[in-house]
């Protein structure tokens, strides 16, 4: 085999690996409110800038014994991470803790609806079923009852390495597709803004 045959197989092959490692990897906990979590650095907080007025409504502020408009309140950020949206999630956290100092900013990622979920979780078997159909089509279509293999077959057959590639990239694709879910909502002290 060239090198061209090699990163034809070898790249669909590791997508592939990666995809069905990535299938039963469980979900990451939570990430806990900056409250909670310990530093062994100190950082100066960020004094509030004196003559700048703010005229942020939030809902059902809270106000401690200073006044502040940042203690105690959590503004929680859910954003679409496969729309690239934690760079811009990441970029609000930060104006905000800058601003307002103690307030809390929780940033996770919002899930696609569960059948989506569940249509992305198939379209890696997919994937392997045609690509394992194109290696092995010859051997399977008669242990199916099939006499002779389907004419789709031959054609797939006949570009075997561009039918797989087509058949991989694709199917990234539709599960990147599927995976996606457009969302970015803002929600303060459990209210959406």
């Amino acid at each position: 085999m060239d090198r061209a045959q090699l990163l034809l197989i070898g790249l669909p092959l590791f997508l592939f690996c990666s995809d069905i490692v990535n299938l039963f990897v469980p979900r990451p906990p939570p990430p806990k409110p900056a409250q909670q979590q310990q530093h062994h650095h100190h950082q100066p907080q960020p004094q509030p800038q004196q003559g700048i007025q703010q005229t942020l409504d939030f809902p059902a502020q809270k106000t401690s014994a200073v006044g502040a408009i940042g203690i105690g309140n959590t503004v929680k950020i859910d954003y679409c991470s496969s729309c690239s949206y934690r760079g811009t999630a990441a970029t609000m956290k930060n104006m905000l803790e800058t601003q307002f100092p103690g307030m809390d900013v929780i940033l996770e990622n919002y899930p696609p609806p569960l059948p989506k979920r569940l249509l992305s979780k198939v379209v890696p078997v997919v994937q392997f079923g045609v690509i394992g159909i194109i290696m092995a089509g010859e051997q399977i279509f008669p242990k199916l009852g099939f006499v002779a293999p389907p004419p789709w077959y031959h054609s797939l057959r006949a570009n075997r390495f561009g039918s797989m590639a087509s058949t991989w990239l694709l199917g990234n694709f539709l599960q990147s597709f599927l995976q996606s879910s457009g969302a970015f909502e803002v929600y303060c002290n459990g209210e959406l803004v």
